[in-house]
């Protein structure tokens, strides 16, 4: 099994990223769409390889907790390794962990190909593996907030996976949903 790759990035997808290691080997591995890199950037990834019949996929993740949570997510019925990384792209691992803790599946629908049930199944599974959603009062607020930044950046044309991105490096801490939304509109545009 492949567990870990190190080499210099020599091209960058949507959500991929060609990494050739120092024996000229190269990787095409599936990363989160926040992953940041650029071609001729030297980086460690741990990975996950998925054999199939029709193919062999290798997933990379900067620590090994995220490839840990990646496998746990594995674990649950109806979650394939792209729903994974895309449920690891929602947020920060501990945001991902807490809105499982909190059995708030409204957080993981916003996933692309996720439903109502898939996602309460989810935190049916994993809400005693991850806890019980120790948040500060202020992060349940927050994790609201992104989710309607979210649903009216898509309303507004834009992809979730962009409206994604973008929403969650904006500071939610005391802000209004309109607040947030302007400042993602900020992030866009430039």
């Amino acid at each position: 099994m492949i567990a870990l790759i190190h080499g210099t990035v020599i091209e960058r997808g949507n959500n991929t990223v060609l990494v050739q290691t120092n024996g000229g080997v190269g990787y095409e591995l599936r990363v989160q769409h926040s992953f940041s890199c650029f071609p001729g950037d030297i980086i460690t990834l741990h990975t996950y390889l998925k054999v199939s019949e029709s193919a062999m996929e290798l997933y990379g993740f900067e620590t090994t907790d995220e490839r840990s949570f990646f496998v746990l997510l594995l674990s649950v019925k109806g979650i394939g390794p792209k729903s994974a990384l895309n449920i690891l792209s929602l947020g920060s691992l501990p945001e991902v962990k807490n809105a499982i803790g909190r059995g708030d599946s409204a957080y993981l629908i916003a996933v692309q190909g996720m439903g109502k049930k898939t996602a309460e199944r989810l935190v049916v599974e994993l809400k005693s593996k991850v806890g019980q959603g120790r948040d500060e009062p202020s992060t349940a607020f927050d994790s609201g907030v992104l989710r309607d930044v979210i649903d009216g950046l898509v309303a507004m044309g834009y992809s979730k996976d962009e409206a994604r991105r973008v929403s969650h490096d904006c500071d939610t801490e005391g802000k209004t949903v309109e607040e947030v939304l302007r400042q993602a509109l900020r992030r866009i545009t430039r």
